[in-house]
């Protein structure tokens, strides 16, 4: 078995500049030679496209809510070949759910310690100076089976500042692994669900140059390699297996959010997939025995994907004798109509009833747990039980089709977006993370 030495990136917080520290130190320490693997602790489809634009390696998530052990051991193996692992968080490093998923509750905390990999904290310590050591030193404390590695101090005011917050940390007794400036011009360019997707970032590889340059002035690197923990890569667990030997994928600006782990284990099992782009007016290929809409910003295309006739004509002429699946973006997509932030309703593929709105927007997010009312186009039987999350803001005018399945969120309580079917066709506003495992 080989070593799979990694840090994991983590913060007391949502915002304090996790994923601009992400993306420098992924480059920087890939230009120092190192091969490395990034990882997501939780779900996210937007930040590890970032990760492969900073590292050259697919970025793959990890979730102890949605994932049992022989998941998480596959997906920790595709660290195989690499030197170093570098994940993630998400929120802060305790933040999770209340109740117990497949091998945990979610939180970043809790992928440092099966991992083994020690924890970076970024604090912004801006608005204070040794009192910033007291969180610090919170969060070290807090559980002592999660390896600590030492604290990078962001949005720094001056030098002063920087000896003031770096005096109280080393007073608690805790590594002061960098100290970043403040700089209003590092913030990555965000829309209504975070970051905008890598693709459309307007320069990012000259964004992440920057970053790496702004890490390697202000971050000790040879301390963090030499920080860097673990254990050896684990053994047992697949990956999903694919639910169709052909699959064509929707896959543009629009339609973009899928998992790694499902591609992957897709295309491992000897899958083919095929990719089509539905903003170009690309039919999906005609011999697929599949056709995938994963989730995306169809309301930000609305116009265009109305517009799309060849596309609409090829995905209603495979719906009538091959299955044909949407998730979030892609089930609206499948809908009747996709009402914009304008007001203004635009015809989809109407092969479900489905219509929605982004004009009365409403925040839907959270894990959601699901039990099938139907088989799910080629891979799971009526009764099976599927874990996922949902994250968006479009709110369901009418869903008159048949549920596809009875729908939870992560304590179990019901939601209303139980997915649809009609035919071949099915939706939902959950996006597949993976089935239970037994």
């Amino acid at each position: 078995m080989n070593e799979m030495p990694g840090l994991l990136i983590s913060a007391p917080s949502s915002g304090t500049g996790k994923t601009t520290v992400m993306l420098g130190l992924l480059r920087a320490l890939a230009d120092d030679g190192l091969s490395v693997q990034p990882f997501k602790s939780g779900p996210d489809y937007i930040d590890p496209a970032f990760h492969f634009a900073a590292s050259g390696r697919a970025s793959f998530n990890i979730d102890t809510w949605a994932m049992g052990d022989g998941l998480l051991n596959a997906i920790a193996s595709q660290a195989q070949g690499a030197d170093l692992c570098i994940a993630e968080g998400s929120m802060g490093l305790y933040d999770g759910v209340a109740t117990r998923g497949q091998s945990g509750f979610g939180s970043s905390a809790e992928t440092a310690a099966r991992m083994g990999w020690p924890v970076v904290l970024v604090v912004d310590v801006s608005g204070q100076a040794q009192s910033a050591a007291a969180v610090a030193l919170g969060f070290k404390m807090y559980n002592p089976d999660v390896p600590f590695a030492g604290v990078i101090l962001n949005r720094v005011a001056s030098p002063r500042h920087a000896r003031l917050a770096s005096l109280g940390m080393e007073e608690a007794g805790i590594n002061v692994l960098g100290a970043l400036p403040r700089r209003g011009d590092l913030a990555l360019p965000e829309r209504h669900l975070g970051l905008v997707q890598a693709v459309e970032h307007p320069d990012l590889e000259a964004a992440i140059v920057g970053y790496s340059e702004f890490l390697r002035e202000h971050v000790d690197l040879a301390a963090l390699r030499t920080a860097a923990g673990g254990g050896v890569l684990p053994s047992g667990g697949a990956l999903p297996a694919p639910p169709a030997q052909r699959i064509a994928l929707a896959r543009d600006a629009a339609f973009s959010f899928t998992y790694p782990h499902l591609v992957k284990g897709w295309r491992d099992a000897g899958a083919e997939v095929v990719p089509f782009s539905p903003l170009a007016d690309e039919a999906p290929d005609p011999s697929a025995d599949l056709v995938w809409l994963p989730g995306g910003y169809p309301e930000l295309h609305a116009g265009k994907l109305a517009a799309a006739q060849t596309f609409i004509a090829g995905l209603r002429y495979h719906a009538e004798t091959r299955p044909v699946h949407g998730e979030c973006g892609g089930y609206m997509a499948l809908g009747d109509a996709l009402i914009d932030k304008a007001g203004q309703r635009h015809a989809m593929a109407g092969l479900l009833g489905l219509v929605t709105s982004f004009e009365n927007r409403k925040f839907h997010l959270g894990y959601r747990q699901a039990t099938l009312l139907s088989p799910l186009a080629g891979g799971h039987p009526a009764g099976a039980r599927l874990r996922g999350h949902e994250y968006h803001y479009s709110t369901i005018l009418e869903q008159p089709d048949a549920p596809l399945a009875d729908v939870g969120d992560a304590d179990g309580n019901p939601v209303p977006e139980t997915g649809s079917l009609r035919g071949n066709v099915s939706g939902t506003f959950f996006h597949l993370i993976t089935a239970e495992e037994a």
